[in-house]
């Protein structure tokens, strides 16, 4: 067996190696934060599972490892949109795992964001977990399990994959941008590679500075998770539409609905990143009004830290934090976001000033 590839997830390699000794499970759900580096582990861990009783195992394991891979014994399903179209999962998972391997002893089946599913695809997926064919091995993706059935995430074993430091992050940026704006955004980042390469776009420049006046801001955050939602449907649509000249079959109302979710879903996203950002800025001033600046997340932007603390006690700043993440709680409700922002300025102005960068 090849050494997996797996960095900066010891207690996943050292789970998925030992499956791969004794004889790998049906089914596992890989389960952790959107950038930690499931989506490099599931090809590591398919390319050992098809490279086993191969005809050529090198060979195997090769062709696996591409991304797109040419392995017709390797099925990698990613939604289009906002979710898995129902007729993909049943034709390349569920009917597709009755079908004996091409070549070689196994075949492997990969649901990448297995959460966008709906519950009639998971539901109809049941079966196969429950009662897989002997060749057949699954693998599930998702940073957010919670959404998933409990019936279908009972049946598989979880893999957990931990938010990647802050160093791998940064070393990963290498060459991306100023060091000192690298080892910012990958503490603010919070281990995911994504959205620390999106904070060093410029709507995202734009969403952090926006995010640390937000008292001025507020409704500059709300335009640009918008605008972000926006081109999310755009991109959304035009694949949809794309795969409607492919010969996939869907109704016009079906490609809107899918197009505005995948936009919903970015705009939500991009809101909330806006408001954690304010948080881990509220925490910065805090920090280094007590003494502590040595542990900020904003480490490129230290001076304005300084003569924003100077304007106040640390306790007011770790409140006005607490009640951007109150705020951030609230959302999940389905509040309305514009009235929750407002009111939220209003609770920050009382506590103590507002400073941006």
């Amino acid at each position: 067996m090849a050494e997996l590839a797996i960095e900066h997830q010891p207690r996943a390699k050292l789970a998925l190696s030992a499956a791969l000794a004794s004889g790998p499970s049906h089914a596992y759900l890989f389960r952790g934060p959107r950038g930690a580096g499931k989506r490099e582990a599931a090809r590591a861990f398919a390319a050992e599972i098809l490279a086993t009783g191969a005809p050529d195992p090198e060979d195997a394991r090769r062709r696996a490892l591409l991304d797109p891979s040419p392995h017709p014994d390797l099925v990698w399903l990613v939604p289009r949109g906002a979710q898995h179209l129902v007729e993909e999962v049943r034709e390349q998972v569920i009917r597709a795992a009755s079908y004996r391997p091409f070549e070689g002893e196994r075949r492997v089946f990969v649901i990448e964001d297995a959460e966008a599913m709906r519950d009639e695809s998971q539901n109809a997926l049941l079966k196969t977990l429950e009662e897989p064919p002997a060749f057949a091995h699954l693998i599930l993706l998702s940073a957010e399990p919670a959404a998933l059935l409990e019936t279908v995430a009972s049946r598989c074993q979880p893999v957990d994959f931990a938010p990647l430091p802050a160093d791998a992050v940064e070393a990963a940026l290498a060459g991306e941008g100023a060091p000192e704006r690298l080892a910012a955004v990958s503490r603010l980042s919070a281990g995911d590679l994504d959205r620390a390469r999106f904070l060093l776009s410029d709507p995202g420049r734009a969403l952090r500075s926006a995010a640390t006046g937000l008292d001025r801001e507020w409704r500059q955050v709300l335009e640009l998770a918008q605008a972000a939602g926006e081109e999310a449907e755009d991109v959304a649509r035009k694949a949809l539409e794309a795969d409607a000249e492919a010969g996939v079959k869907r109704s016009a109302r079906e490609t809107t609905d899918e197009a505005k979710r995948a936009g919903r879903r970015r705009r939500t996203d991009v809101l909330d990143l806006g408001l954690e950002l304010s948080a881990a800025w509220f925490r910065d001033l805090g920090a280094v009004a007590s003494g502590a600046g040595e542990v900020v997340f904003n480490c490129d932007r230290v001076e304005a830290l300084r003569a924003g603390a100077a304007e106040h006690d640390a306790a007011g700043f770790r409140r006005a934090a607490e009640q951007v993440q109150g705020t951030r709680r609230r959302l999940d409700l389905n509040v309305s976001e514009e009235l929750a922002l407002e009111a939220l300025v209003i609770r920050l102005q009382q506590t103590c000033p507002l400073l941006s960068a």
